[in-house]
C-alpha cells in the first residue's frame, strides 16, 4: 500500500547510539585488534590449531573445534579430552606426562587451566579476567611461562607455579616512542620458549623496531632481566619459536623473502637461517619432539588447517589424519539440507549453536566467528560456516535445543529452525529459504568492492573457494584487492587484468589492488588493464618508502592511465574535525575529490556508515558527483572477522547481462545503492538513481520510495542537500514500505534514500543495518550546487593536510614535498572558490 508522506525538514548530524555490540577481548589495549585477534590469539577452527608432544614422543595433544584431543602417532583415532565450557586452545604437556596446561576462552576472557590426564579434572591457574595465552612448561615442570595482557593491557611474559598459583611478571614496560601504525608505541613480549636447562627464555619482541611483531630476544627467566636480541625479522604474530631439546637450534615460522609463512631454523644465537619447508601456504606453530627428531606443526596447504609431522633429518612429511573422533559425551548427527522454494539446493551461510552458546560446524568446514557481540544476547560471538546446500554436523545429544540460522544474502529471507538430537541418532532438517526479491532480473547485480582473499589468516583461500563463499552469500561480483601485509603481498601471484577463470556468466571474480598508504588514506583500483602498481605504499617510516610521495593523487593518475576506477575505502569510524588539533587529520579524500581523482567512495565499508555519510554529504553539497560504493574489507581466510564477503555490498544497474566493464561504468555513473540487508528503490519524477533532472525553475516533484528487508530497520528517510527532507513511517514489522513523497525543489541539489537500524541485528554482522542510494541530482536553472559551510570545512581540512605535509621529515627531496603541497594548494583553491561562489 502506498502512502503520501508529509515532508519534514531536519538535520542529518545526529546519529543513534549503537552501544550494544562491542568487540571481543576488550582487555587488550592495542591498535588494529582484527590483526592480533586473528594472527595471535587462538580461534576456533575445524582443523587443528596448536599441538604438543607427549614426553615419550608417542602421542600428540592438539586443539581442534574448540576442544583438546589426544591421538597416538600412527593412529587415526582421536579422543576428546575437554568439551567446555567455552573453547579450549594451545595445550602444553607437562614434562612428567601427568598434566596439560591450556588456554580456555569463556566468560569474555581467556584463562589458563590445568588438566589432570588421569582423572580428567580441570582446575584454574589464572582468574584475572585478562587474556592469557601461550602456556609453556619449564623443563623441570616446576613452573610455566605464558603471555598475558593483565599488566597495563599489553602483552608481557609471566611465569606461574602450578603448585601454588604464584604468578610473576618477567618483562618490563618500555615506551619506544616509535611511530608504529599497526602496533602500540609500547613494546610487547610474546611467544616464550624455554632453554633446555630452564635458565633462559627466548621471546619475540618489537623492542627498537617499527614494523612487525619483532625479532628474537634471549633473557634470563627472572623478573626484569635484560634482553639480548639475537635476530631481527619483521614477523607478524606467528613466529612462535621453539627451542630444540639439545639447545643448539630454534625452529620458527617466517615469511622471510616470500608471501607465506614456512618453517625456518636458526641457531640458538641467531646466525644465518634457512627454511625447512617450502610452499605457497602457511606452516606455523612448530613444536619439537622431546628427542629432537621430529617437528609437529600446523599447515593450511589444503585450505583448512591440518596437522603434520616433519622428520629431521630427511624432511619426510606425514599428515596426522583423524577418521574416528571419540567424544567425551553423548553426541548425535544433524544433517541440514537447504533448498529454495523450487527444491533446488542452495549454497548458504549457516550458524548452529547450542543453549550454552557454543557453536558447531561440519568437520571439514571453515569456521568463522564475528569480531563483536552483544553480551546481553549471547555468551560468545556469532559463529558460522558456508555450505553448498547440505551440511553434516556432530552436535551434543539431549542437552537442549539447537538453533539453526540460514542466510543467503539480502534478496532472501532469513530462515530459522530449532530442534534437539538424540544420542547416536541422525536428524535431518530440510530448510526452505524464501526469496524476497530478484534484483538481477531487473538489471541490478550485487558486488563487494573490497575483499582480500588471503591476508595472514588461519586458512588458505583460493579463487575457487572464494567463489564458493560468494555463491553462499548470493554475491555476483567480488573485487579481490591484492594488497601488502607489511613486507609481503600474499595474493600477488593471483593478480590479473581480466576475470579470474572461476568467473561465470553470473559471477565475476576480479583481482584489483588496494594502495596502502595509511597516512593519506587507503584507495582501491578496480579494472587495472596492464600491471600492478608498485611500490604498494608510501609513508612507511624507516623504509625506502618513508616519503609521503607519491601522494594518493599521483597514484590515482597511474591507475586512471590504466583505465581503472579509483575509490576511497573504509573512510571514517569517527567524525573528522579539522578544528580538533589534538587528533591527527591527514586523510587526503577531500583534496583528491577536488582534483577530480576519485570515482567513488565506500559509503559502506569497515567504518561507520552514518559517519562516513556525513562527510559524503558535505562533498556532494560542494557540487561533486560522487557515487556510493560498498566494500566489506573482508578477510575470508580469517577465522575471526567482522563479516564475510558481501557483508556490505553495492548493487549496480547494468542490464540483463553481467559484464565487468559495464558494471564499472554503472558505478562511475552512480547507478548504485549500497546495503547490508535493506533493499531500496527510489525515483524522482520518473528519474532513476544516478540521473540528473534539469528544471527551468523551482517545482514540486514526486518521489517514490520502496523498502524491502529481511532485517528490521527503524528509519527510512529521504536526505536532500545533507538534510532529512522526508521521514517515511514504518508501520507494524518495519521490513517493508512503499511511499509517494512530494518534494519542494527550489534550488539545485541532490537526494538520496537511506534506511538504517538503531542497533545491530543478526545475522547481519555489522554495527547496524544500513542502506543508501547514490544521489539523484536536480539542477534548477543554471544554479550550481554550493554550500559555503561545507566548502569552508574542507578548506580547514586541507589546511591541516598542508601543515602535516610541511612538517613531515621523511621526504626524499624538497621537490617531492613542494609538488604535494602544490596539489593541496590547488585543491584548497577549489574549495575556497566554492565557498566564495556560494555566498
Amino acid at each position: 500500500m502506498k502512502r503520501v508522506v508529509a515532508v519534514a525538514l531536519s538535520c542529518c548530524g545526529v546519529a543513534p547510539s549503537f552501544a550494544q555490540r562491542a568487540p571481543v577481548l576488550q582487555q587488550v589495549a592495542l591498535p588494529h585488534a582484527y590483526y592480533w585477534r586473528e594472527m595471535y590469539v587462538p580461534q576456533v577452527t575445524s582443523g587443528p590449531s596448536a599441538v604438543t608432544w607427549s614426553p615419550d614422543g608417542a602421542e600428540l595433544i592438539y586443539s581442534m573445534q574448540g576442544s583438546l584431543w589426544r591421538q597416538q602417532i600412527g593412529s587415526t583415532v582421536a579422543r576428546q579430552l575437554t568439551s567446555g565450557p567455552g573453547y579450549d586452545y594451545q595445550p602444553d604437556w607437562s614434562p612428567d606426562g601427568r598434566f596439560v596446561m591450556f588456554a580456555r576462552y569463556a566468560s569474555d576472557a581467556i584463562e589458563l587451566e590445568l588438566l589432570d590426564l588421569a582423572s580428567g579434572a580441570v582446575r584454574p591457574l589464572t582468574r584475572n579476567g585478562a587474556v592469557n595465552v601461550e602456556p609453556r612448561w619449564a623443563p623441570d615442570g616446576s613452573r610455566a611461562a605464558f603471555v598475558s595482557c593483565v599488566y597495563n593491557r599489553r602483552w608481557h611474559v609471566f611465569t606461574v607455579i602450578p603448585a601454588s598459583g604464584e604468578i610473576t611478571r618477567l618483562t618490563e614496560d618500555n615506551d619506544s616512542r616509535l611511530p608504529r601504525y599497526y602496533y602500540s608505541r609500547w613494546d610487547h613480549y610474546i611467544s616464550p620458549t624455554w632453554s633446555p636447562d630452564g635458565r633462559e627464555l627466548l621471546v619475540v619482541s618489537n623492542r627498537g623496531h617499527i614494523h612487525g611483531t619483532g625479532g628474537f630476544w634471549r633473557m634470563d627467566a627472572t623478573p626484569g632481566a635484560p634482553l639480548r636480541e639475537i635476530r631481527y625479522e619483521e614477523t607478524t604474530w606467528k613466529a612462535r619459536p621453539d627451542w630444540s631439546p639439545d639447545g643448539t637450534r630454534v625452529v620458527y615460522s617466517s615469511y622471510l623473502g616470500r608471501q607465506w609463512n614456512q618453517l625456518w631454523l636458526m641457531t640458538a644465537d641467531g646466525g644465518d637461517v634457512f627454511p625447512l619447508t617450502y610452499g605457497e601456504f602457511d606452516a606455523t606453530a612448530p613444536r619439537w619432539s622431546r628427542d629432537g627428531r621430529h617437528v609437529a606443526y600446523i599447515s593450511n596447504e589444503g585450505g583448512d588447517t591440518s596437522l603434520w609431522i616433519l622428520d629431521l633429518p630427511g624432511a619426510r612429511k606425514q599428515r596426522v589424519v583423524v577418521t574416528d573422533r571419540r567424544y567425551r559425551e553423548p553426541m548425535g548427527k544433524l544433517r541440514i539440507v537447504i533448498v529454495d522454494r523450487d527444491g533446488h539446493a542452495l549454497a548458504a551461510r549457516v550458524s548452529v549453536s547450542g543453549p550454552d552458546g557454543r557453536a558447531y560446524a561440519p568437520d571439514d568446514a571453515w569456521r568463522h566467528a564475528d569480531e563483536a557481540f552483544d553480551r546481553a544476547e549471547r555468551p560468545f560471538e556469532y559463529s558460522y560456516f558456508h555450505t553448498v546446500g547440505t551440511a553434516d554436523v556432530t552436535v551434543p545429544a539431549g542437552g537442549g535445543a539447537l538453533h539453526i540460522e540460514v542466510w543467503h544474502g539480502p534478496e532472501y529471507r532469513v530462515a530459522h529452525a530449532d530442534l534437539t538430537v538424540g544420542a547416536a541418532r541422525t536428524v535431518t532438517r530440510r530448510i526452505v529459504v524464501e526469496r524476497l526479491a530478484d534484483l538481477p532480473a531487473h538489471g541490478w547485480w550485487s558486488g563487494d568492492l573490497h575483499v582480500h582473499m588471503n591476508y595472514g589468516g588461519a586458512y588458505r583461500d583460493t579463487p575457487a573457494h572464494l567463489a564458493f563463499q560468494a555463491r553462499a552469500e548470493d554475491l555476483h561480483v567480488v573485487e579481490a584487492l591484492v594488497v601488502n601485509k607489511e613486507q609481503r603481498i600474499p595474493d600477488i601471484a593471483y593478480f590479473r587484468t581480466g576475470p579470474d577463470p572461476v568467473s561465470t556468466s553470473r559471477f565475476l571474480l576480479m583481482h584489483g589492488q588496494e594502495y596502502h598508504t595509511s597516512y593519506w588514506g587507503h584507495i582501491a583500483f578496480l579494472g587495472l588493464t596492464d600491471h600492478y602498481i608498485l611500490p604498494e605504499y608510501a609513508g612507511y617510516p624507516n623504509t625506502a618508502a618513508a616519503s609521503l610521495s607519491p601522494s594518493n593523487a599521483d597514484v590515482a593518475d597511474l591507475a586512471h592511465a590504466q583505465g581503472a576506477l579509483v575509490g576511497y575505502v573504509h573512510p571514517f569510524e569517527t567524525p573528522p574535525d579539522p578544528a580538533d588539533t589534538t587528533e591527527p587529520l591527514t586523510h587526503e579524500l577531500p583534496a583528491d575529490v577536488a582534483l577530480g581523482k576519485v570515482d567513488y567512495v565506500e559509503v559502506m565499508g569497515y567504518s561507520d556508515h552514518l559517519v562516513t555519510s556525513r562527510v559524503w554529504y558535505r562533498l556532494l553539497n560542494c557540487g561533486f558527483r560522487l557515487p556510493a560504493g560498498a566494500g566489506t574489507d573482508a578477510f575470508p581466510n580469517f577465522a575471526s572477522l567482522r563479516g564475510p564477503p558481501g557483508l556490505v555490498r553495492v548493487y549496480v544497474k547494468t542490464g540483463a547481462t553481467l559484464d565487468h566493464r559495464r558494471w564499472l561504468a554503472g558505478i562511475k555513473a552512480g547507478r548504485t545503492f549500497v546495503t547490508n540487508a535493506p533493499l531500496l528503490e527510489f525515483t524522482i519524477a520518473g528519474h532513476d538513481i544516478g540521473d540528473e533532472i534539469r528544471l527551468p525553475a523551482g517545482a514540486r516533484l514526486t518521489a517514490r520510495v520502496s523498502l524491502r528487508s529481511s532485517i528490521l530497520v527503524d528509519h527510512l528517510e529521504i536526505v536532500g542537500n545533507g538534510r532529512i527532507v522526508a521521514t517515511i513511517p514504518l508501520a507494524g514489522a518495519p521490513t517493508a514500505a512503499h511511499a509517494t513523497v512530494s518534494l519542494d525543489v527550489s534550488r539545485s541539489g541532490w537526494f538520496v534514500v537511506r534506511a538504517y537500524g538503531d542497533r545491530a541485528r543478526l545475522p547481519v554482522l555489522d554495527i547496524y543495518p544500513f542502506a543508501s542510494t547514490s544521489p539523484i541530482y536536480v539542477t534548477v536553472g543554471r544554479e550550481p550546487v554550493r554550500s559555503t559551510e561545507d566548502a569552508a570545512f574542507f578548506v580547514r581540512w586541507i589546511d591541516r593536510l598542508m601543515v602535516a605535509a610541511g612538517a613531515h621529515t621523511g621526504w626524499n627531496t624538497p621537490q617531492e614535498r613542494n609538488a604535494v603541497l602544490k596539489q593541496f594548494a590547488d585543491a584548497r583553491g577549489v574549495y575556497a572558490r566554492l565557498a566564495t561562489d556560494a555566498r
